[in-house]
């Protein structure tokens, strides 16, 4: 069967595991290509320490880069957060086009500036914008963005602004551009990733299926909450730049409360602390003062497995 998302992305199967801030490293995004995906190494990808400096940064992305390449010889990519400030960013494209890395992730704005030195480079650009519109899309492929991702408001991580899901986004963008989309939010099993096919996608963007994985940096009691919990479990509230779901931390309903009284999306940002948060919630495992940020589709999750058990399931269609 040929597909588009495989093509282009020189891969096997069409899946793409994505970014997570924290829970990525050489390992995972190595066992997800090797399983005939892409694995992504996103922001702070093996790391368990913050750092405030771009060029250290860009060195420790680098360094996971060249541990990605001694696990595989298959393709895999890097995050590029895109933003108006892209201070962090600068250094990190250096790094991925030293190590000559064929795809790059390019989440947040559509930023040409951005855009051009990856395609001078022949670098293949998987572009996903925290909110997926028409217009956001068509600029997209205008721009030269290999494939777009059209993320449903089931999704884990930054959910979109507008409250759209998944099997509602997925024909109205596929309607509207010519190059192939992928389907992000809500992707648990393989009834979730045919139905996003029936839709007009064609490939499949993941995270929350690859963090209660043998390979994956998340803490271990981390991956037991997620196996152990189903999408009603999940706690919604406002914050930057529209909402967030975790499960039941005790931030997370402390976040939950501070909503309902009334708080602004800024002071629960606040309280939040960033990604940092994720980072001791998801990868310290502390669920006191950290959060956990997974999609609606944990439900189907019953069980830890290897990324390649993960991956050959969810592709079985493409096998």
């Amino acid at each position: 069967m040929t597909n588009r998302v495989a093509e282009i992305l020189n891969i096997e199967k069409p899946i793409v595991q994505g970014p997570m801030s924290w829970i990525t490293n050489a390992e995972l995004v190595a066992a997800v290509s090797n399983a005939g995906g892409l694995g992504i190494l996103g922001p702070n990808a093996g790391q368990t320490e913050i750092t405030h400096s771009p060029e250290v940064t860009a060195q420790r992305m680098r360094n996971e880069i060249i541990k990605t390449k001694n696990l595989t010889d298959k393709p895999f990519a890097v995050s590029l957060i895109s933003i108006e400030d892209l201070t962090y960013t600068w250094p990190i494209l250096e790094a991925v086009i030293e190590e000559n890395v064929p795809v790059v992730h390019v989440g947040g704005i559509l930023n040409e500036k951005l855009l051009a030195p990856l395609k001078r480079h022949n670098i293949k650009v998987i572009y996903r914008p925290i909110t997926p519109t028409i217009e956001n899309a068509k600029a997209a492929e205008k721009a030269g963005v290999d494939i777009y991702v059209a993320t449903g408001f089931d999704e884990g991580g930054t959910v979109p602004e507008r409250v759209i899901g998944t099997f509602s986004i997925i024909p109205m963008i596929a309607d509207a551009i010519k190059i192939p989309l992928m389907a992000a939010g809500g992707i648990g099993d393989i009834r979730g990733v045919r139905a996003a096919f029936a839709l007009g996608a064609e490939g499949i963007f993941a995270g929350s299926v690859f963090i209660p994985t043998k390979e994956s940096p998340a803490a271990e009691n981390v991956k037991q909450m997620i196996v152990d919990a189903t999408a009603e479990d999940l706690l919604l509230f406002r914050t930057l730049p529209a909402y967030y779901r975790s499960l039941p931390t005790a931030l997370a309903k402390k976040l939950v409360e501070m909503d309902e009284q009334g708080a602004s999306r800024e002071e629960t940002a606040e309280l939040m602390g960033g990604t940092s948060g994720m980072r001791i919630g998801m990868l310290e495992g502390n669920t006191t003062d950290g959060y956990i940020s997974v999609g609606t589709g944990i439900t189907p999750i019953k069980a830890i497995h290897s990324v390649k058990e993960v991956v050959d399931f969810l592709m079985q269609d493409f096998a």
